[in-house]
């Protein structure tokens, strides 16, 4: 089993970057294939980024891809979403998710556990 920490938030300007918190635990870590979504109020949550166990392969969404960037040490039990050039629509909750299989990376119900979601704030 896993567990993961999401604590806190951010408040950063615009242009500047963030990581969202995400801190697995758990010594089968890297049994584990993790992804990143996030939820705007209203709306559906929506995939972000998935990472395989090895970290190898990553797959994201059209819409993240060139300023978000996914990575996991499983030597140190760490995965992380770096958003780079931050802008004002990416403000909204960041959820990281870890699964020990599926078929889907970028569907929801896939994920079996999940952070409680962290606020990310961009100031323009």
């Amino acid at each position: 089993q896993v567990q993961l920490l999401e604590s806190g938030g951010g408040l950063v300007q615009a242009g500047a970057s963030l990581r969202p918190p995400c801190a697995p635990s758990g010594r089968t870590f890297s049994s584990y294939k993790l992804g990143w979504f996030r939820q705007a109020p209203g709306k559906d949550r929506e995939f972000v980024a998935a990472i395989s166990r090895t970290g190898i392969n990553i797959d994201q969404a059209d819409s993240v891809k060139g300023r978000f960037t996914v990575s996991r040490d499983n030597s140190k039990n760490t995965v992380s979403l770096k958003i780079s050039s931050l802008k004002p629509e990416n403000a909204t909750v960041y959820y990281c998710a870890a699964t020990p299989s599926l078929s889907d990376p970028r569907a929801t119900y896939e994920y079996d556990y999940w952070g409680r979601g962290t606020q990310v704030t961009v100031s323009s």
